[in-house]
């Protein structure tokens, strides 16, 4: 199963640019929908595209392993 670490880069994010920062916020920089942003946080083994993987990615300025982590099926 993939985990998307995206609560944790909001946090450090947010920590770094001493302001909040929303999913709302990222998704408009970013162009994926907040929904989508929200599943990805929240839903665990959410599938998305490698585009919403990559655009992440540069928002937050990460590699791809900064971001989603593999975690073995039991």
């Amino acid at each position: 199963m993939l985990r998307f670490k995206i609560k944790e880069l909001l946090s450090k994010k947010s920590f770094d640019e001493n302001r909040r920062i929303t999913i709302g916020e990222v998704a408009e920089k970013t162009g994926v929908s907040r929904v989508t942003i929200s599943k990805m946080a929240n839903q665990k083994g959410y599938n998305t595209v490698t585009d919403n993987v990559n655009n992440l990615c540069q928002y937050f300025s990460c590699e791809v392993d900064d971001l989603v982590e593999f975690i073995p099926d039991e």
